[in-house]
């Protein structure tokens, strides 16, 4: 008969022990792995390109820089946040049991990272901006909006330079990422 004690201490050796075996197998395969990223990716995608319509709305709107410049700091802000939970459902969809799935897994981790931090940066410097002069306000959220889309393009990764053929098939083939 066993005691409570040997019964924790059993509880315990298997709990490390199915954490040791899962670590050592592979992650998800590249289909379920291309799967779980476009649908992290398909939201954000469409939240995006709705804050890119309102922020383009709010450029050529009739509004007093104050308003302008709180309407953008919230489109941005959205835009940043939108980011961060994309990123964070591709960190969760793991590394795919792929050759080259790691730097693969690394690469959209970072590219989103970097289209965040992108989008926290224009919101700050909007936020930053006087708008005490309408001219002046406007000519800084250009040059701000002109950074942020160098910015954006650059952190672009190319899906079509992925290392892994089956990523690069699993990507074509999955439904969700037509």
């Amino acid at each position: 008969m066993r005691t409570p004690r040997a019964a924790s201490a059993l509880l315990a050796a298997s709990s490390v022990l199915v954490i040791l075996l899962g670590a050592c197998g592979g992650g998800p395969g590249p289909r379920a792995w291309a799967a779980s990223v476009c649908k992290a990716l398909s939201p954000w995608r469409v939240e995006i390109s709705n804050l890119t319509a309102s922020t383009q709305q709010q450029m050529t709107a009739q509004t007093t820089p104050r308003q302008a410049k709180e309407n953008l700091v919230r489109l941005l802000g959205g835009a940043e946040e939108a980011t961060e939970a994309a990123r964070k459902k591709v960190v969760a969809a793991g590394v795919p049991d792929a050759d080259g799935g790691d730097e693969v897994a690394q690469g959209f981790v970072a590219s989103l990272t970097a289209v965040r931090n992108a989008y926290g940066k224009a919101r700050r410097a909007v936020e930053g901006l006087t708008t005490k002069q309408a001219p002046i306000f406007y000519d800084g959220v250009r040059a701000t909006m002109d950074t942020l889309n160098r910015e954006y393009e650059a952190s672009a990764l190319d899906t079509s330079t992925l290392n892994s053929v089956e990523l690069q098939r699993a990507f074509d083939e999955v439904p969700e990422c037509r």
